[in-house]
């Protein structure tokens, strides 16, 4: 298969969506239908009820819920934990909703793999940001990262419709800062763990 510019963007458009899926399950999902709806993207065939009148007032009102659910003390962390089988899944439909190029056989492996990969590391990246700012602020600090996560969900969103490659680029260097992140906060804490290990014997 040829990859045209066209299916490149695809691709990335998908891609795009499905990180964004990871710090909001159904805001990207409705984004991307209201997009299609009002024609600036297309929608592969199986996915085109994502741009019905029933299928966006659903998304409305579950996007509505989870945003304003994200405030509530307690409830926030119950969503991390819950949320991420669902996000697995939004990021895999969001990104074979919108790869019209590829054919069944290539779609679904780069959905799932590809789709519901980089949803997963933004939802653990995201997941570990608002537990360490908990940690750190007794709680206080959480609706502020949560305001950051609909923020970052509607603008990756929007980003990625308008520019796919550019959010793309933009996607690879987000995660690459997460992974160093991520590390210093485990492997840092263990190497100071062991400096202290033999102070303490």
């Amino acid at each position: 298969m040829d990859l045209s510019w066209t299916t490149f963007a695809g691709i990335a458009l998908g891609i795009g969506l499905a990180a964004a899926t990871g710090f909001r399950v159904f805001l990207p999902l409705l984004i991307a239908g209201l997009a299609a709806h009002f024609g600036y993207i297309p929608l592969s065939e199986n996915f085109q009820w994502l741009a019905s009148i029933p299928a966006l007032v659903m998304l409305g009102t579950a996007a509505a819920a989870e945003v304003l659910a994200y405030y509530i003390p307690g409830v926030d962390h119950a969503l991390d934990v819950m949320a991420s089988p669902a996000t697995l899944v939004a990021g895999a439909v969001a990104s074979a909703a919108v790869m019209t190029d590829l054919p069944p056989s290539i779609l679904w492996p780069v959905a799932i793999i590809g789709g519901s990969g980089i949803a997963g590391l933004t939802k653990g990246s995201s997941a570990l940001i608002r537990a360490k700012t908990g940690l750190m602020t007794g709680g206080l600090g959480n609706p502020v990262v949560s305001t950051a996560e609909t923020i970052g969900a509607t603008g990756l969103s929007l980003f990625a419709i308008a520019l796919p490659l550019v959010a793309l680029a933009l996607i690879v260097v987000l995660l690459f800062w997460v992974v160093r992140k991520t590390g210093r906060f485990f492997f840092g804490r263990r190497k100071v763990d062991a400096i202290a290990a033999p102070r303490e014997r």
